[in-house]
């Protein structure tokens, strides 16, 4: 009976050894379906497959309309497949983004990865503090060594992703282009400037005589005084369209956002300065004697569409916006855009030639947050770094090889003249796709990688927009880049953010105001700037360069 009882006890054991291990088992596969919560081999860094067996990770992103399936994607695929990660996606339709990320980071259902979050300085630092979002900087320094290399070669990117407490909560999107970083361009019609017998402008006083022979001399040829001779739009309908940001910056930087400038590490307003009010008499000069559209305070894109695009004769001399393809189309069957060349900056009376100059940086995209386990948090920050390659960001945007882009052949030339290293390939209009993510996460487009493309031999025929932008913007604006713009992507201080901000919009309500009555004369310049000076004291001028001086200090 002893011995009965003995194997009886040692079967007994032996089931219930076997009946755990069918619970591990289960709970592990329950694991891995929830998120791949348990160890997994993470490879070393720089091979691929970044993970031995496929980890799962949520991630938050937008569903763009024009890509059809995020899952099927083919980039997803081919990503997936490089480092053995499988996305599991959280996404949002992309306009209703930011209130879907701010009701999921506030009610703490949220992901273990943020992919595309367009997290504002201010989201970064409260959710960095909440413990929400993790400090990336250690992963950074271990894992992630394209990162480390982009911050190391581009001087603006460690400060524009470093928050005041020294960590670094979210990676952005870095979008080096010239067209991109000086966006506030003038283009004037090349065709009327020689049938007034002048030549481009070059200063203010030139540029007034040009106007003024574009309303008076008939251009256009066509026996009405009909031409308008500048316009422009909002900023806010069409991007570099606020003319008042190309015409003051002659005489004082004008970044049309913060009003501020740095000169010898020192913070202060340009808007109340002697400059500013000369500047305000030349465009008011401008304005009163009809050289500049009546509509270019308030009217959008579409109202310059039309004017620009008339049946009829051209009607319009010259216009301020980043792209010319945002007034007219740049296709053969439209050839209009081909009278228009770009203007450098022009010289003030001073002396004073700068071109506006923006950053590279999106806001931040990437985010690893509390849910996620060490093995995700490693694995997470390897595929973040992937994606900075030059594979991943071509294959990213242009789709496969052979679809959208192919290997540039010997002799083919890129858009500085060297030899190419890509051809980018006509590609079927259709409304969506399922190639790529387009502009989808953090990613590394560097000047050197945008201009490797083979340029079109006429840059004035159809296709070959993106060579003549590029030149144009090279050529004319880059040479002048100020040196004076506040950084806009400088962290504020937590506690001094809210404050900032509403000091920001409270400040620029108030310029943007005063210089539309100034320009168009229902203010008098000089009657009325006392009173314009006195104005910004109420509105706490002194705290808001404070608030700014600080961030720029440290």
């Amino acid at each position: 009976m002893k011995k009965t009882a003995i194997i009886f006890i040692s079967i007994l054991a032996m089931m219930m050894m076997l009946v755990a291990c069918s619970s591990n088992e289960t709970k592990g596969n329950e694991t891995e379906k929830k998120g791949n919560k348990e160890e997994v081999a993470i490879n070393p860094v720089g091979e691929l497959p970044i993970v031995d067996e496929t980890m799962t990770l949520r991630m938050f992103a937008p569903q763009y309309a024009s890509i059809e399936n995020m899952e099927t994607n083919l980039y997803t695929k081919w990503l997936e497949e490089k480092t053995n990660i499988h996305i599991d996606w959280d996404l949002v339709p992309n306009d209703a983004l930011n209130d879907r990320k701010q009701l999921m980071l506030a009610s703490g259902d949220y992901p273990e990865v943020i992919l595309h979050g367009a997290l504002t300085p201010e989201e970064q630092m409260r959710y960095g503090k909440q413990g929400v979002f993790l400090p990336l900087n250690d992963l950074i320094e271990k894992y992630a060594p394209n990162v480390k290399q982009a911050m190391e070669s581009l001087e603006y990117l460690s400060q524009s992703i470093t928050a005041p407490d020294g960590n670094i909560y979210s990676i952005p999107m870095v979008n080096e282009c010239y067209h991109c970083t000086y966006p506030n361009k003038y283009w004037i019609n090349e065709k009327w400037i020689k049938n007034v017998g002048l030549d481009i402008p070059t200063t203010t006083d030139e540029l007034y005589t040009v106007l003024k022979a574009f309303k008076e001399k008939d251009p256009n040829g066509n026996g009405k005084a009909d031409e308008v001779p500048l316009t422009g739009a909002t900023e806010e309908t069409m991007w570099g369209g606020n003319f008042a940001a190309y015409l003051m910056n002659p005489f004082i930087y004008n970044d049309a956002d913060t009003y501020l400038r740095v000169q010898d590490n020192a913070v202060s307003l340009a808007a109340n300065t002697d400059e500013w009010k000369e500047g305000l008499k030349y465009m008011n000069k401008l304005y009163s004697e009809g050289l500049i559209d009546m509509g270019a305070f308030t009217q959008n894109a579409d109202a310059v569409n039309q004017l620009a695009n008339r049946d009829s004769d051209n009607v319009m001399g010259s216009i301020t916006t980043a792209l010319i393809s945002y007034a007219f189309s740049t296709d053969d069957q439209t050839p209009r855009h081909k009278e228009y060349v770009t203007v450098p900056p022009l010289k003030g009376p001073n002396g004073v030639q700068q071109a506006n100059v923006q950053e590279s940086v999106t806001s931040g995209q990437f985010a690893l947050t509390n849910k996620a386990t060490e093995e995700q948090q490693i694995a997470a920050i390897r595929l973040v770094d992937f994606l900075f390659t030059e594979e991943a960001v071509l294959l990213q945007e242009y789709g496969p090889e052979g679809q959208g882009w192919r290997k540039a052949e010997e002799g083919e030339l890129d858009y500085d003249g060297n030899q190419a290293k890509y051809t980018q390939l006509p590609v079927e209009a259709a409304q969506t796709h399922n190639n790529g993510w387009e502009q989808i996460g953090p990613s590394l487009r560097t000047f050197e990688y945008r201009a490797s493309f083979t340029a079109p031999e006429d840059p004035l025929a159809e296709g070959g927009y993106g060579t003549r932008l590029h030149q144009e913007t090279k050529n004319n604006y880059e040479p002048y880049g100020t040196t004076e713009a506040y950084p806009s992507s400088i962290f504020i201080d937590l506690e001094d953010s809210s404050e900032a901000a509403q000091l920001k919009t409270t400040i620029g309500d108030y310029i943007e105001s005063n210089l539309a009555q100034f320009v168009t004369g229902t203010q008098d310049i000089d009657k009325d700037w006392d009173k314009y000076i006195k104005g910004f004291k109420g509105l706490q001028l002194e705290r808001y360069l404070e608030i700014y001086q600080q961030a720029y200090d440290r």
